[in-house]
């Protein structure tokens, strides 16, 4: 059983940064982070692989970084320029072979979340 703990969370302005951790009592290949907003299904943000291959969605290219530190069996996800469109609780998730894809169906073991709000 691996056991997630996300941390970070927060609210900022608008243009604001936050990085996003989470803590995983074992390792895993594939971890990723995911995110639900209000009344919207969950989504996937970034994955990455134990070599730290990397995928991050469309939406928060260029302004979010995932990365992770194997040593601590960390999560990471720096996220920069901030846009009320973010506010959501993001999700750490974990799991086995790594795709650069975002279905939840590939990963087992979920953190409880951490609350992102940005506001105008």
């Amino acid at each position: 059983q691996v056991r997630l703990v996300e941390s970070g969370g927060g609210s900022v302005p608008a243009g604001g940064s936050l990085t996003l951790s989470c803590e995983a009592t074992h390792t895993t290949n594939s971890m990723a982070w995911f995110r639900q907003a209000p009344e919207k299904e969950r989504e996937g943000v970034a994955s990455i692989d134990f070599s730290k291959n990397t995928a991050h969605a469309d939406s928060v290219k260029g302004r979010f970084i995932v990365s992770r530190d194997n040593a601590k069996n960390t999560l990471y996800l720096q996220m920069n320029n901030l846009k009320p469109e973010d506010t959501a609780m993001y999700y750490c998730a974990a799991g086995g072979t790594w795709k650069p894809r975002f279905e939840e169906r590939d990963y087992s073991y979920w953190g409880r979340g951490t609350q992102v709000t940005v506001s105008s």
